[in-house]
């Protein structure tokens, strides 16, 4: 961004509460942090349950932020910082993010669903930069704190925006449109991630539609067409409708799926008469998936398929680490989150590996109603795809009892991660793959990064 002062007081209202006007910043970001600091910064001071922003207005002074939004009266750290006094300092951020959408003419995608949201708007980013210039949201700037930020970071030459939209209840992905104002928006499934929160599957696709109904006319909803939650929601906008898929009818359609392992996937693209062949880095259905979901984007873009297949073959958005573990076996990071689908798809994946399949699954949390259902799911394909199966956590018995009920001999349980890395250690040998998948509470990680502790002798391979 590029803000000055007066402009930030014009957008907020008459909040400005200290600033001698000798100096006149134009602030470049707006932080949360104050150890990220730096001189053109805002610091934004969000009140928390356990850290008060307002207590680092200071530190974030001192690290050479040059202003601060606040939500109560606090000491200006100098004469020359701006203090933009509030009510609500996330409400504040939320409408200078609006504010500076407002003068943009990037155009806007918003990515959301229960799965692949980070891997679609990173492949549709990668597609739309071989051409455009292109921001993208980092990290998980994909809430209600982070998505302003985003939106914030966003730069006047940017001709296009990639923005994940995530939510944890109804009416927030809503509130983030209202910010973002996208164009098009992407939604890739719709599953039990949240369900303990959210209520029902229904009440789900209900959050994912709040973004195509933030749609203008003239926008796009590219709507998996595999999902049939997701393809109902299309009655729901104004926008025209894209579907993308591997069923009969899909505007934009995969077939002849073909797997690398950790290499990725192949397949026949098709849309609008052509088709081209394609081979993308993601591993696994997702990568097939993600592809077909920014083409889609691309295509409305006016990128041509051909060219759209050279950049999904050049694009790197990974997620998955591949790590060397001990013995000469392979590590299989993907711990970032679980939820049944994205287990059963790192399952599939997991099939398509040579050597011991070994997978070591944590809880998956907030499942609510689906919560037993969704882990003997897992549990079952499970028992499809791996020799050994160790299952971590409470909830995790279900996954164990039903592995062992499908036929998988070598199950055991462990109520929580200690001990795991030890049994690991000892089974582990040369040709193995292990997949590592949980919960983000879970923090299935630190057992990984017990195996790979240099006394150990692992060492990061790569990434995938």
């Amino acid at each position: 961004m590029m803000l000055s002062v007066a402009e930030i007081a014009r957008a907020l209202g008459p909040t400005l509460r200290s600033h001698s006007g000798a100096g006149t910043p134009l602030f470049r970001r707006a932080i949360i942090d104050s150890r990220e600091a730096a001189p053109g910064d805002l610091f934004v001071a969000l009140p928390g349950q356990r850290v008060d922003g307002h207590d680092f207005v200071a530190d974030a002074a001192a690290h050479g932020a040059e202003g601060a939004i606040v939500q109560r009266p606090i000491g200006s750290p100098s004469p020359d910082f701006a203090l933009f006094e509030t009510a609500d300092s996330l409400a504040a951020l939320q409408a200078l993010a609006a504010h500076w959408r407002s003068g943009l003419h990037t155009h806007v995608i918003g990515v959301t669903g229960s799965v692949g949201k980070t891997s679609c708007k990173e492949l549709t980013a990668a597609v739309l930069g071989v051409r455009y210039r292109v921001y993208r949201s980092t990290a998980n700037q994909n809430n209600e704190i982070g998505l302003p930020l985003a939106v914030l970071a966003i730069e006047r030459e940017h001709e296009f925006a990639v923005l994940e939209m995530g939510m944890y209840a109804r009416g927030e992905i809503a509130t983030l449109a209202r910010i973002a104002r996208p164009e098009t928006g992407v939604v890739t499934n719709v599953g039990p991630v949240h369900l303990e929160r959210i209520g029902s599957m229904e009440a789900i696709a209900d959050a994912k539609a709040e973004l195509i109904e933030a749609l203008p006319a003239d926008g796009l909803a590219v709507l998996n067409g595999d999902d049939a939650r997701v393809s109902a929601i299309a009655a729901r906008t104004a926008a025209r409708i894209v579907r993308y898929g591997t069923t009969p009818g899909c505007d934009v359609r995969g077939s002849n799926a073909h797997g690398h392992g950790l290499d990725g996937v192949s397949f026949t693209l098709s849309a609008g008469g052509e088709q081209t062949e394609v081979r993308v880095a993601i591993p696994g259905a997702p990568g097939m998936v993600n592809a077909m979901a920014a083409a889609a984007v691309a295509l409305n873009y006016g990128m041509t398929l051909p060219e759209i297949a050279v950049a999904l073959t050049e694009a790197r958005p990974y997620r998955l680490r591949v790590v060397a573990g001990p013995g000469g076996s392979v590590l299989l990071d993907d711990t970032y989150n679980a939820s049944p689908p994205s287990v059963l798809a790192a399952l599939d994946l997991l099939a398509d590996l040579s050597g011991r399949r070994i997978a070591v699954l944590g809880d998956m949390l907030e499942l609510g109603s689906y919560e037993e259902r969704g882990h003997r799911e897992v549990g079952q394909r499970a028992a499809q795809v791996a020799d050994i199966l160790i299952a971590i956590g409470e909830r995790s018995v279900v996954t164990a009892e039903a592995a062992r009920k499908a036929g998988l001999k070598n199950v055991t349980h462990f109520p929580v991660r200690a001990g795991v890395a030890d049994v690991l250690r000892k089974t582990l040998r040369s040709g193995d793959h292990v997949l590592f998948k949980g919960s983000r509470g879970m923090a299935l990680e630190t057992v990984i990064a017990e195996l790979t502790a240099p006394a150990n002798g692992g060492e990061k391979r790569g990434s995938a």
